[in-house]
């Protein structure tokens, strides 16, 4: 029987991300440097020309997210990297690439905010605002690791969502995960398949029925055709039909917007990512996610070694919220312990409905890491 050797290195969360997008088969990425995403900028800068691809410093982050979307609509993958504030500036355009369903993946690493906040210190204070970017309340995927392992793991996913769901997708991180080095094994990685869109071509048999955002069923993705092509395509942040063609008040355009939804909600189940780690017969549930989550899980094995039965649960999608698997984990479970590094819990309010039977609990910080004894002290109360 073959012994798999380690194939080991040191790398940051940054560099997983800039090599799992080049995994991915990105081609494309426009930035612009804030702290404490510029290891992306930077691995990307280096990778991207020896890999086929192109590479640009932008003047801005609205700029830096424009290039990229109108590198998606020519048929290259794209992605851009930031932090809060620029976040903040490329919020229009994450609304276009949502309307004209184009993929490309936002990777947010998280520092202390709000505004410019402290560049060097580190925050899980932007889950909201990335969710809850567009005018109207569309679901937005999003993914968060929380290693650099899983870094590179969920880049390739960020950009399989993209592309199978024609839709902006977010990878966020935090300032731990991204600028803090840890010890690769390149063996251990998950061989995650590269999945591509689906293009229509100028001499498909079914091209007089083919519109750019059409649909049959809720669960139906139209075939993408790129921009330039030898394929009729209109792309607009305006409401549009199924053509792409401007019509007000029109219930094509309505359906066609209401879409946008639809097709997120109708493949939820298959965008579930979390770790449980369960404990027969306890009584409480801690969940986090990012860094966080890894002091939760330092914190459920203190607690275990006094004797106390605790289960916890990572959550990688943050969105769509993965209801069903945290209903279960918490099934048998008395009250949910939710620790993340922001001022007022968050991802909390949005459990909070899911949650509403059982006693819910923040563990919350904002300017320092939580700790696994602040997590402790509230698993022992």
């Amino acid at each position: 029987m073959a012994v798999l050797t380690k194939k080991l290195a040191l790398r940051s969360g940054n560099q997983m991300v800039a090599e799992g997008a080049i995994k991915a088969g990105c081609k494309f990425f426009a930035g612009y440097p804030i702290t404490p995403a510029s290891g992306i900028y930077k691995g990307l800068i280096d990778l991207l020309p020896v890999n086929d691809g192109i590479a640009v410093s932008s003047p801005d982050e609205i700029s830096a997210l424009a290039y990229c979307v109108g590198a998606s609509m020519r048929g290259f993958k794209s992605m851009t990297a930031t932090s809060g504030p620029g976040w903040a500036l490329m919020i229009e355009t994450v609304q276009y690439a949502l309307i004209t369903e184009t993929p490309v993946v936002i990777c947010v690493v998280q520092r202390l905010g709000p505004c410019t906040g402290g560049a060097t210190q580190g925050g899980q204070g932007d889950i909201l605002i990335t969710e809850f970017a567009t005018s109207g309340g569309f679901t937005i995927p999003v993914l968060y690791p929380s290693t650099a392992a899983e870094c590179y793991e969920m880049t390739i996913e960020a950009f399989n969502w993209a592309e199978k769901y024609r839709t902006p997708v977010v990878l966020l991180s935090d300032k731990e995960i991204g600028m803090t080095t840890e010890s690769i094994d390149y063996n251990a990685l998950e061989d995650i398949k590269q999945v591509n869109r689906e293009v229509i071509k100028h001499d498909d048999p079914m091209i007089d029925k083919w519109k750019m955002y059409g649909f049959d069923s809720p669960d139906m993705i139209a075939k993408f055709a790129e921009i330039g092509g030898k394929v009729k395509v209109t792309a607009t942040g305006s409401a549009h039909n199924a053509m792409g063609n401007l019509k007000k008040n029109d219930p094509e355009t309505i359906s066609t917007i209401k879409h946008l939804e639809d097709k997120i909600q109708a493949h939820k189940d298959e965008m579930v990512r979390v770790k449980l780690d369960a404990e027969a017969d306890a009584e409480t549930l801690v969940i986090s996610f990012g860094i966080t989550a890894r002091t939760m899980k330092d914190a459920v094995k203190l607690a275990r070694s006094k004797g106390v039965k605790v289960s916890s649960l990572t959550i990688h999608s943050m969105f769509p919220i993965p209801e069903e698997a945290i209903t279960s984990a918490a099934a048998e479970c008395s009250r949910v312990i939710i620790a993340e590094e922001n001022l007022n819990g968050q991802y909390r309010t949005m459990l909070a409905e899911i949650l509403k039977l059982k006693e819910v609990i923040g563990v919350n910080s904002m300017g320092y890491m939580i700790t696994p004894e602040d997590i402790l002290e509230r698993i022992m109360q």
